[in-house]
């Protein structure tokens, strides 16, 4: 049966992949970008609605139903800021989102991306690391029908992405030697964006998945 999917940060490096990997796979039916500002894209499978508040989904309640997952890619970096602005903008919003989609269609799966060295035990001294960890925790609470928490690494992009980071494009370089001498640390966003599709099609019997745990769900 093919799927339908909901992807956050789309305008992102993550949900950008995810997004382009979604469109081209055959078992995804349809994919909806819910973006805080418009992105410039066109494609048969797509559609987007536009949310400037992630706390507020009123407005769009009928453009979220009928569809089995929603892989949340939305973040923000901690570079900046302190810890209840981060905790706000992270654990705050994935989390408003999130029961706001549970109350609109509990049956789905939920897919968040954190990301490696996320700690769930709140014992990390990287402030990152505790507030995404709470989340993680945090979503494996709600009632959807399955939740899975991401933890990739160093990623390589898809083939005509647009939203990558300056210092990004300069390290991009860097993927084959890190793949060579350090496996366990580096997917593809194909990859990543395949996994997410699969743990929605078969499932994993892990619900945190770090980059071996990834790798091996995209193969199916």
């Amino acid at each position: 049966m093919k799927i339908k999917v909901i992807i956050t940060g789309a305008t992102g490096m993550v949900g950008e992949g995810v997004m382009l990997t979604c469109l081209e796979h055959p078992m995804v039916e349809q994919v909806l970008i819910v973006n805080r500002r418009h992105y410039d894209f066109q494609h048969p499978k797509l559609k987007e609605v536009i949310v400037p508040d992630f706390f507020r989904l009123d407005s769009v309640v009928a453009d979220l139903q009928g569809y089995d997952a929603c892989f949340f890619c939305a973040g923000t970096s901690s570079v900046g800021m302190n810890e209840d602005n981060y905790t706000r903008a992270t654990y705050d919003t994935t989390l408003a989102f999130a029961d706001q989609l549970a109350h609109i269609n509990a049956d789905m799966t939920f897919v968040y991306v954190s990301g490696a060295g996320t700690d769930a035990t709140g014992k990390s001294r990287m402030m990152w690391a505790r507030v995404k960890g709470r989340t993680e925790n945090a979503l494996l609470e709600r009632p959807f029908k399955k939740v899975y928490n991401f933890r990739p690494a160093f990623m390589k992009e898809v083939a005509g992405q647009k939203n990558l980071k300056s210092y990004y494009k300069f390290f991009s370089w860097m993927y084959p030697v890190l793949k060579l001498v350090s496996p366990g640390m580096v997917a593809t966003l194909e990859q990543v964006g395949t996994a997410m599709i699969n743990s929605v099609l078969i499932g994993y019997p892990k619900t945190t998945l770090e980059v071996k745990d990834i790798k091996q769900l995209s193969e199916g």
